[in-house]
């Protein structure tokens, strides 16, 4: 398993003296959101400065305010703040609020690195797309994604670019989209993918767009990444030619027996080692769990079609689910979009909601 966990910067540590540098605009810092955290009182951590200790003097501020640990104001002084201490209680307030507000959750943002790099798939270049529910590596010669991360930094693609790694590396990723139709595109770089040009094409805070042109100027990949989810579209389609889009990975960063996936077949899980060779029915949705992991990977395909869509699992190496796909003929001729992202669910119809939301 893969594990690129991504920092998280601790709750804000401030100090009394620096209240009178707040003022009433004062914000949170850039990429935190006012929240309280479940199960916890409004309680920041108030460090102690030597200007807080001259002030108080043996007068300590009441903080505490774990909730179950049989303290509260209320059975100190009819609620008030022991020892009389009211002017300290009037003064701290709008601070006390303000820090318990700056929680360590990130705002539905979204960061973009142009000139990354993924070591775990070989140090290969790529754009990395960091958003509140993934981390996507978008590796930039081939137009495919090496590593898709959840929120506790495990890899559910695991791309490596290794010679003859088959599908303990080189064969993983997603779309994996053109193979040998008027070349082979839009897969993270391997011996066998054929180089693409790419280009951003609009950045906002919530909200990425990049477009990958085929080195033959033949079909074009579109890949928008908002809060939630990453939408791959075919823009172009090399005329009198067909593709299929596959996700081909590693439930919860391995393959075992004991991972399961859902579908709009019905609302059983079914086993990791359970095949498909069937049109999913619309609309056209599949996600794959690992018992370990509290969420999904979900994949939906936009529009409904009539091709088969195939899934089977490889080696007990990877997973190799394709729309449009069967065998290895592919179906789809059209451009197309489709949806792929994570659930912090395992539930059948909450899983089903997010996969289906666009």
């Amino acid at each position: 398993m893969i594990d690129k966990t991504e920092n998280r910067s601790p709750m804000p540590q401030v100090s009394l003296a620096s209240l009178a540098s707040l003022g009433d605009e004062t914000k949170c810092r850039s990429g935190f959101t006012p929240r309280f955290s479940k199960g916890r009182a409004a309680c920041p951590q108030v460090a102690e400065s030597p200007n807080l200790m001259r002030l108080l003097g043996d007068k300590q501020p009441y903080q505490e305010c774990e909730q179950g640990s049989g303290r509260s104001p209320s059975a100190h002084n009819d609620g008030k703040i022991p020892n009389g201490r009211s002017e300290i209680a009037r003064y701290l307030a709008p601070l006390l609020f303000f820090v318990a507000s700056c929680s360590t959750q990130p705002e539905q943002g979204i960061t973009l690195t142009v000139d990354g790099i993924d070591e775990s798939a070989g140090n290969v270049p790529c754009y990395i797309v960091e958003t509140p529910s993934a981390t996507y590596y978008l590796e930039k010669q081939g137009g495919g994604l090496s590593s898709m991360l959840d929120r506790d930094g495990v890899d559910w693609l695991g791309f490596h670019k290794e010679p003859g790694s088959e599908s303990k590396g080189e064969y993983r990723g997603f779309p994996n989209a053109i193979h040998r139709q008027d070349g082979s595109y839009f897969h993270a770089l391997n011996a066998g993918t054929d180089p693409s040009t790419s280009r951003v094409k609009k950045v906002e805070n919530d909200f990425v767009r990049i477009v990958f042109d085929s080195g033959n100027g033949k079909w074009q990949g579109q890949w928008d990444f908002s809060a939630d989810r990453c939408v791959f579209t075919m823009n172009e389609v090399s005329e009198g030619y067909h593709y299929w889009i596959l996700y081909e990975g590693v439930p919860g960063g391995a393959l075992d027996k004991q991972d399961f996936w859902y579908s709009s077949i019905d609302d059983k899980a079914h086993s990791i080692d359970e095949r498909n060779d069937i049109d999913l029915p619309d609309p056209e949705w599949i996600a794959f769990g690992d018992p370990g992991s509290p969420r999904m990977l979900y994949l939906h395909q936009h529009e409904d079609d009539s091709h088969p869509d195939r899934y089977y699992n490889m080696r007990d190496e990877m997973t190799v689910f394709g729309f449009g796909r069967k065998g290895i003929e592919k179906y789809l001729d059209k451009p197309l979009s489709f949806s792929i992202g994570f659930v912090e669910s395992t539930d059948y119809t909450l899983v089903r909601n997010a996969a289906l939301r666009r």
